[in-house]
């Protein structure tokens, strides 16, 4: 009974695919943290890394919405996605971007903020990044851009997402230098630390065992 007993918690955790519910859930989870950690770096003219991080850079030289440059931005990583990923990622990556650019834009009319504290929103607004890619990624979701690219490394090689994407970060960073002024920089680079730190901690093959 007591050898049983110490099986079950292990043999229970495997092989228990997520439900649609399941899916749902957890892919509105990913898109409500990653729209207000958006918001929190725009608020403070701040950058992060991967797909955000570029849509953010480039709404400081365009008049366009941060949603819509989110969506664009993304078009060409959606082709990759669909023919290195399948298409039901590709379909849920979709759907997540519609859903994370409308929310993107809806946030500020829901939530007035005067003030946001450049340390406050760096390892915050980060942090709530990363929590919404690893919420996405458990439910064979992403936000597209690199994370696409991160995921598929990480199924073929086994390179840890986080590590992958910081090395795709530094070149986002390396552009920013045009635009953003040294103390933004620095938030910023702080904001990407937060966010991949969610990622090399948590999202770890054979960590997590629900499909």
């Amino acid at each position: 009974m007591e050898g049983e007993m110490t099986m079950q918690p292990a043999a229970a955790g495997r092989g228990l695919a997520h439900s649609l519910k399941d899916d749902v859930y957890g892919m509105v989870l990913g898109v409500m943290f990653i729209a207000v950690g958006l918001n929190l770096l725009k608020c403070s003219g701040m950058i992060t890394g991967g797909i955000a991080g570029i849509a953010l850079l480039l709404a400081h030289v365009s008049t366009l919405p941060i949603g819509v440059l989110f969506f664009l931005v993304n078009l060409p990583f959606m082709v990759f996605c669909y023919f290195t990923m399948g298409r039901a990622f590709t379909l849920k990556t979709l759907i997540v971007n519609v859903a994370l650019s409308a929310a993107t834009q809806a946030v500020p009319l829901l939530l007035t903020v005067s003030y946001v504290h450049p340390l406050f929103a760096a390892l915050v607004g980060g942090t709530f990044l990363g929590m919404g890619v690893l919420s996405l990624a458990r439910h064979n979701a992403s936000v597209g851009g690199t994370g696409v690219v991160t995921l598929w490394l990480q199924r073929r090689t086994g390179i840890n997402a986080g590590k992958s994407q910081m090395v795709l970060d530094v070149l986002v960073f390396a552009l920013s230098l045009l635009t953003l002024p040294l103390p933004l920089l620095l938030w910023s680079t702080l904001s990407a630390l937060a966010m991949n730190a969610m990622l090399m901690n948590w999202h770890k093959p054979g960590r997590y065992q629900g499909n």
